[in-house]
């Protein structure tokens, strides 16, 4: 299996991972084909495959916030079982970013990740695709080391229509396993910069932001 990154809207293994998304996404969640010009060839974003015989089978995408030496995961996708694609995609994202940080002159000290809560949201089917299952996902991603940020979340919709998406989660995977809580001014700064891309975001997204500005820290539970 390859690790590939994609920088151009033109590689023909960018039509493959648009296809899957779209199998396993919601609607909402897609950004249209044409709008990925400009993150691909962000210097700051990483798109990556894997891919397996000529097919891409899986893809991630993550960045690095140098000043916050933090990381974003914005997606994870296992296109088909039994291949072992979310422990080289988990492997290969966590080898890229610690050398970024590296180069950065830091060791890497944390990543943030969206997680869907399939106790709240039942009816995303992710394409029938198995490993995408979000009961399935959480656990995996709860035995990687991920944790739940203690505030409930509210995810303006990719669509930039102003939209609140609920029923999913912000979590946090700090490299240092002894940690338990992160500065509220961390989070703040983190989804600010993360969202500043979409000028219609929902009112209680915002209500959101402010209710955390008032606090010092947010503790990282189970999930």
């Amino acid at each position: 299996m390859e690790y590939r990154r994609i920088t151009s809207i033109e590689d023909p293994l960018f039509k493959k991972m648009h296809e899957l998304m779209q199998e396993v996404f919601p609607p909402e969640e897609v950004l249209a084909f044409d709008l990925w010009k400009e993150p691909l060839e962000d210097p700051g974003i990483r798109v990556c495959v894997a891919v397996h015989e000529g097919n891409v089978v899986g893809a991630t995408e993550y960045r690095y916030y140098e000043d916050l030496n933090v990381a974003m995961t914005d997606f994870t996708i296992i296109g088909q079982p039994g291949l072992g694609i979310g422990r080289f995609l988990a492997q290969k994202r966590l080898e890229d970013l610690n050398a970024w940080a590296a180069a950065n002159g830091k060791q890497l000290f944390g990543m943030f990740a969206e997680i869907y809560d399939p106790y709240r949201v039942e009816h995303y089917e992710f394409g029938g695709i198995k490993p995408m299952d979000p009961y399935v996902r959480r656990e995996v991603l709860s035995h990687l080391g991920y944790k739940r940020l203690d505030f409930p979340y509210v995810h303006p919709s990719w669509n930039n229509d102003g939209e609140a998406v609920t029923g999913l989660d912000l979590c946090f995977l700090p490299m240092d396993d002894n940690v338990n809580e992160l500065p509220a001014e961390l989070v703040v700064k983190f989804l600010k910069r993360y969202y500043s891309v979409l000028s219609n975001k929902p009112k209680a997204w915002y209500e959101m932001v402010e209710n955390l500005e008032t606090k010092n820290t947010v503790p990282l539970l189970s999930i």
